[in-house]
């Protein structure tokens, strides 16, 4: 059973890879309690099946990227790219595409949080194991607003343009 629209999100844990220290948070992998997160804020979430794949590299993040003031002007607190890979992993893609703050780079590493939301997608037969489905949501204290969740490899529902419409 997949998570919908009305539904609070639920808790877990995602590592971000932090690349400058602050008070609270370390170089390198950070631990964040999904919960504590969305506390009080809207949040545009979308997930790809891995870092460094094509379409997730060359079309869903930079979409989000492209677009990030605009989300920012609509009042999203933070854009989330939330992957089954790890925070090392995560932070490299972040670097490589030139992320800069703009979208938080989220690892799900073991899937935890993507089988929580019944969102996994089981590509073990390519060599791929469990990853996420493709998809964005808006999240808004906790509770999902909006969600485009895409069937099979699809790219057409996910998009930042769409979810930033929705808005």
């Amino acid at each position: 059973m997949s998570i919908k629209i009305g539904d609070r999100v639920p808790d877990a844990t995602l590592a971000e890879f932090i690349e400058v220290e602050t008070e609270g948070c370390t170089l390198g992998p950070n631990k964040f309690q999904v919960a504590d997160l969305v506390k009080g804020k809207t949040i545009a979430v979308f997930a790809v099946p891995g870092a460094f794949t094509p379409t997730c590299s060359e079309k869903h993040l930079p979409g989000f990227l492209d677009l990030a003031e605009q989300f920012k002007a609509k009042g999203v607190d933070e854009i989330w790219c939330v992957a089954v890979n790890d925070a090392f992993v995560m932070g490299a893609w972040g670097r490589e595409r030139g992320v800069k703050g703009r979208v938080r780079m989220m690892a799900d590493g073991s899937a935890d949080w993507t089988r929580k939301l019944g969102l996994e997608l089981d590509l073990s037969a390519a060599g791929l194991g469990v990853r996420s489905r493709r998809y964005s949501a808006l999240i808004k204290d906790g509770v999902v607003k909006q969600l485009n969740l895409e069937e099979g490899g699809g790219y057409t529902l996910s998009d930042a343009p769409t979810l930033l419409a929705q808005l």
